[in-house]
């Protein structure tokens, strides 16, 4: 099969090709929601204010989602935070990651 003769093949690349174009870059600063999942329990909680006090000092604690997993071994913490720039993100995901309480990060 000749792939430069497949209309519908270089139809799709260009379609893939074009998606690629259309990311939206984020804006700075912006409201970014932070998404933690990890061992249940008061030290993830206290964990992940101490990290969102450090990066976005005064961010809204009522703005804070908890929702535990059917057994209640892991909780998923979700924070909005005022994003001032990717490296600050990036910093904090790191912070975050090498706790042994974290699973992930998203």
């Amino acid at each position: 099969m000749d792939y430069q003769k497949n209309s519908w093949l270089t139809s799709l690349d260009n379609r893939r090709i074009d998606d690629t174009k259309k990311i939206p870059k984020i804006e700075y600063p912006c409201e970014y929601p932070i998404k933690v999942i990890g061992k249940s329990g008061p030290d993830l909680y206290a964990l992940i204010i101490r990290v969102m006090e450090a990066y976005s000092p005064g961010f809204e604690r009522s703005k804070i989602k908890i929702k535990n997993s059917k057994n209640g071994t892991f909780q998923a913490i979700t924070v909005v935070i005022i994003a001032t720039g990717p490296d600050q993100i990036q910093s904090l995901f790191g912070d975050l990651k090498i706790n042994p309480l974290v699973k992930i990060v998203l």
